[in-house]
């Protein structure tokens, strides 16, 4: 249960948690981190199923708000929101901020995500992994040429819109792109990764925090990756092993 005196945010190691975690660093928040055991089923407990009807991490209680919150971008708008900072309050560069939070949260987080999975898969299955790596490529262009001719994607000035879709550029490289054809993303990544708020979040996930993370992980049975994965007895099979390292 959480801490009735500090913010809870119960997650993982993962992009869409650690998007709420720069967020919480930046604003100074005290807060607790809650490790949920994905890989073992603990996102389909009644108790966390009662935070999060659809049993997916991030979800955040914050005593102010009075009731749990799920989906990462929500819970961006609510910090943002609550502490007046990292979104404007008005004017077309708040509706420009919230437009590229569901940007990522519609795409870049979808369309990747699938990228990482089917780059688990083995073997591949060609056209699953052939489609999202084009989409994929095309969503990174998009980013490259967005920051262009500006510092920040949104509303003119770092932003949640910014916090959301930094987690998920991180993977450039892991998907096989070039840095050097990505010169603006580049550029935008550094500058973020220089922030003491990033040092802060990899910090909180390290330590205690990822040996108990990988402890669960490599202790999940077949069946419990197969639940994570969502994958029932009509989809053809497939090894999962490296997600167990």
């Amino acid at each position: 249960m959480a801490d009735d005196a500090l913010i809870t945010l119960y997650g993982m190691n993962s992009p869409n948690v650690r998007k709420v975690l720069i967020m919480l660093e930046e604003l100074g928040l005290p807060y607790a981190l809650r490790h949920v055991a994905v890989f073992k089923g603990e996102q389909f407990t009644p108790e966390f199923l009662a935070m999060n009807p659809l049993g997916k991490v991030p979800v955040l209680v914050d005593p102010k708000l009075g009731a749990p919150i799920a989906e990462s971008g929500a819970i961006l708008l609510w910090l943002a929101e609550r502490s007046g900072a990292f979104m404007p309050t008005e004017g077309p560069g708040r509706y420009d901020v919230m437009q590229w939070v569901m940007v990522q949260m519609a795409n870049i987080g979808p369309m990747l995500g699938q990228l990482n999975h089917f780059q688990l898969l083995r073997p591949k299955e060609p056209y699953a992994h052939g489609r999202y790596a084009a989409q994929a490529e095309r969503l990174y262009r998009i980013l490259d040429d967005r920051l262009a001719d500006r510092e920040w994607i949104a509303g003119g000035a770092y932003s949640i819109a910014d916090m959301a879709t930094f987690p998920w550029a991180g993977y450039l490289e892991k998907h096989g792109f070039s840095t050097a054809e990505h010169p603006n993303l580049m550029r935008w990544r550094e500058a973020i990764g220089a922030r003491p708020s990033i040092a802060r979040v990899t910090e909180r996930l390290g330590g205690a925090f990822l040996e108990l993370a990988n402890d669960t992980r490599r202790s999940a049975t077949p069946a419990d990756l197969d639940r994570f994965f969502g994958r029932t007895e009509a989809m053809p099979p497939a090894d999962f092993s490296a997600v167990t390292r």
